[in-house]
């Protein structure tokens, strides 16, 4: 759509002017539904770490390795995918919203939730049938591969209400709900807590109890979000009778969740590869790596809730045809995304020696995680382009091209350098150099494209 058409859009103003997404102030509008989401990845990033906490304490390093290792990432790389088509349903929800189209939502929200039922059934057999002789490829440490195949497997005994929670909440976001799906986190992070301490450290039951308990948290979440959805008057109200594939919209879900899948999918494949050069250096090495992920995963809470944020609100604001606005959401989340990065990794630097001693009491674990955690926070300003360009052009529908770019900048370079410059090299910090190396080059990937692909569209 041309500058001119936008323009005819924006007079003709086919969208709801009570929409605060719409018509409010910009950065109070982005961090009014950023604040909840941050709230609710705060609250997840909380029960994943004390996963780790409960088992590091109470079974030792060889859990903490099961937990956080091998089957952490295998994990990772399912749930990220399916992440990826939530937010395909996201984008087509908030556009479709965002310009008032009733018949549309109704399709698409019965769509999706036909989606996350298909694709957790499909996750949940894959992850039980192969996570042996997955964690045997990975390398994964002799004195942890039974546990971590334990928790592998009952981890995906969950896997329908994981995908149901992960869409349903995806939904709500995209009309402009930011709460409900944090409450509902909240609730499950909660129950993931309490029975953590009751079966690993009451009950005894070692990686099997973390994981039941993420299984039983997960349901907890699932069961609320579909009651929302349910009682709804608003347009994407759920009738679980007509839960079914609507071609057109489950079409157009796909067509953006699955680029969208597959870029999340590379980045978790190629910390896979990375974790399989880790496991080569011992179960001490493969423990701090595993605790790592729970440090630093403050920052990539904070800046995934904002891009979340900003993409949803680009989605509204473009189906809306509020072009120029769209351009002002980028820059000033941009922005913002500078300054909290910033602050994260100031602060990260810092306390990471403290972090660390929740997870182990051996000091060799905690003085290899803090080099980790200090290495990655003082790079982490280079990742800011991902986040924010692939995000704006993801809300304006564009998914494929982003996948592209990701899959060059990050996963065949790191996939190169492991294979390259590790075995020459076999120290932690050729593995580490990784990342500022992939950051780099594909943030500035992005920015080319982003700038290229507004100019183009002519929004202005």
């Amino acid at each position: 759509m041309g500058a001119e058409q936008a323009k005819t859009a924006v007079e003709k103003k086919p969208y709801d002017l009570d929409n605060a997404m719409l018509t409010g102030t910009i950065w109070k509008e982005l961090l009014r539904f950023f604040f909840p989401l941050l709230l609710g990845t705060f609250f997840q990033l909380l029960y994943n770490t004390v996963d780790s906490m409960v088992v590091g304490q109470f079974v030792g390093t060889v859990g903490l390795s099961a937990v956080g290792g091998a089957a952490a990432q295998i994990i990772n790389l399912m749930v990220g995918f399916f992440v990826g088509i939530s937010s395909g349903a996201t984008v087509v929800i908030a556009q479709y919203y965002g310009a008032a189209r009733r018949n549309e939502v109704e399709a698409s929200v019965h769509s999706a939730i036909a989606i996350a039922l298909t694709g957790g059934a499909i996750f949940t057999v894959l992850g039980v049938a192969v996570a042996p002789e997955t964690l045997v490829i990975m390398n994964t440490p002799a004195d942890s591969l039974y546990s971590s195949a334990v928790y592998l497997r009952l981890y995906c005994l969950g896997m329908i209400p994981n995908m149901v929670y992960n869409m349903g909440s995806g939904i709500l976001r995209a009309v402009g709900d930011s709460k409900k799906p944090t409450y509902y986190l909240i609730a499950g992070a909660v129950t993931n807590i309490v029975l953590d301490f009751l079966f690993v450290g009451g009950f005894h039951q070692g990686v099997a109890g973390a994981a039941i308990a993420t299984v039983i948290s997960q349901v907890v979440s699932a069961v609320l979000t579909l009651r929302a959805m349910c009682t709804t008057d608003d347009m994407y109200r759920l009738s679980l009778r007509r839960i079914r594939f609507v071609g057109k919209y489950a079409g157009r879900i796909i067509a953006i969740g699955v680029p969208a899948g597959l870029r999340s999918m590379m980045y978790t494949f190629s910390n896979i590869i990375i974790q399989t050069a880790v496991n080569g250096f011992g179960t001490n090495t493969v423990a701090a790596w595993g605790a790592s992920s729970r440090v630093d995963a403050l920052y990539w809470t904070i800046i995934e809730s904002l891009g979340t944020a900003m993409t949803t609100m680009i989605g509204q604001n473009y189906g809306a045809g509020l072009y120029k606005r769209v351009r002002s959401i980028v820059r000033q989340t941009f922005l913002i995304a500078t300054i909290m990065t910033l602050s994260i990794s100031g602060i990260l630097f810092v306390i990471a020696p403290v972090m660390y001693r929740i997870f182990s009491k051996e000091q060799i674990v905690i003085d290899i995680g803090v080099t980790i955690t200090r290495y990655l926070a003082a790079f982490y300003w280079s990742y800011i382009g991902i986040e924010v360009f692939s995000g704006a052009l993801i809300g304006m529908g564009d998914a494929l091209i982003p996948t592209i770019i990701t899959i060059i900048g990050v996963c065949v370079i790191r996939i190169l350098w492991n294979v390259i410059m590790v075995p020459r090299y076999p120290v932690l910090h050729t593995v580490l150099l990784n990342y500022p190396i992939t950051w780099i080059i594909t943030s500035a990937a992005f920015v080319i494209y982003y700038f290229w692909y507004v100019h183009r569209k002519g929004i202005r």
